[in-house]
């Protein structure tokens, strides 16, 4: 079976192929799946790349999509031939979070779905959106469902709000689509005129060049008349989250999910307490979120963005490319 594994200590170099014995059928509580495809994000690069280190030789990739080959006793929410797709925290089914870290992430913890096949227990999936191949399905695991948390489970977005998104990367449109399926008016900050234009394409309203526009979180609250926005979807951290704290209305909602200016850096304390307004950490979610989701993707009629895909033989450019910054949504493997 063909697999891809990043040897210690990381690099793009180091992102090899492999052999590795055929996982067999699968045993009770479980499921064997056939994968097709999988989609990059920023936790993935970080692994590969050695800024968060893993075991040697660890098959990378937290998102993988597929068909159910066949199943093992006792499973009776899958059967053969159904559409599958994974799930960021597989032990995380219901309920308020129970991890606080990435031991039991797939392509991190333990082996990610850079892969052919796997078999794994059934409540490690979740049925696919109808529809959607499996790159297309591979994009909720992560940055889809960190999305759907920020804004639906946590922000309780409803028609008529107003939402502040930082980039055009894959968590960013996901959220842009989801809030305009909700009825929500939208901001959305990039450097790019081009990439702006595509995101007003997709229903943004509000566009903000930030390299233009240094005091972009100031434009985005003289945009909403000095209220501010109800929920702000921030993937930068301590180089933005100055400017979402004033760009966010009294008692709004901040979802600090990214870390792309870095990890740790100064809060402005003093503004977000007269703010009033909630800062919550978001790591994805769980796995009822994710069935939660799937049901509103099924109702929607939504697709999700893939800027390119990749071969599996490709990844380590398919991550090149990643660090480019260069892509609009996500991007896409797929084998």
């Amino acid at each position: 079976m063909k697999v891809m594994r990043v040897r210690a200590p990381g690099g793009l170099e180091r992102l090899l192929r492999a052999e590795q014995a055929d996982p067999g059928a699968p045993g009770p509580g479980e499921i064997r799946v056939a994968l097709h495809g999988s989609s990059l994000n920023y936790h993935d690069l970080a692994v590969v790349n050695g800024w968060m280190p893993t075991a040697d030789g660890r098959i990378p990739l937290a998102d993988g999509a597929g068909l159910v080959e066949s199943v093992g006793p006792d499973v009776t929410e899958f059967a053969a031939g159904d559409a599958v797709v994974s799930c960021f925290f597989p032990d995380w089914q219901t309920g308020e979070p129970v991890i606080g870290d990435f031991s039991r992430t797939p392509g991190d913890g333990i082996d990610g779905f850079a892969r052919e096949h796997v078999v794994l227990p059934a409540t490690a999936f979740t049925h696919a959106p109808r529809g959607y191949d499996a790159v297309e399905a591979a994009t909720i695991t992560t940055a889809g469902l960190t999305a759907w948390r920020a804004l639906v489970v946590d922000g309780q977005l409803k028609a008529g709000d107003t939402v502040l998104l930082l980039g055009t990367g894959g968590v960013s449109i996901w959220a842009l689509q989801i809030a305009k399926l909700m009825g929500a008016t939208i901001a959305i900050t990039s450097s790019s005129g081009e990439k702006l234009e595509r995101a007003k394409d997709l229903g943004a309203d509000f566009l903000v060049n930030y390299r233009e526009e240094r005091e972009w979180g100031r434009a985005v609250l003289d945009w909403t008349g000095g209220r501010g926005v109800d929920h702000v979807v921030e993937v930068g951290g301590p180089g933005t989250l100055g400017q979402s704290i004033t760009a966010v209305r009294l008692g709004g909602h901040i979802s600090m999910i990214g870390v792309l200016t870095g990890g740790a850096g100064e809060v402005p304390t003093a503004a977000l307490m007269a703010k009033q307004a909630r800062l919550k950490g978001i790591i994805v979610g769980s796995r009822s979120h994710q069935q939660d989701f799937i049901r509103a993707l099924d109702s929607a009629g939504i697709k999700p963005v893939v800027d390119r895909r990749f071969p599996l033989e490709q990844l380590a450019d398919a991550f090149a490319y990643e660090m480019s910054a260069a892509h609009f949504g996500k991007i896409g493997v797929e084998w």
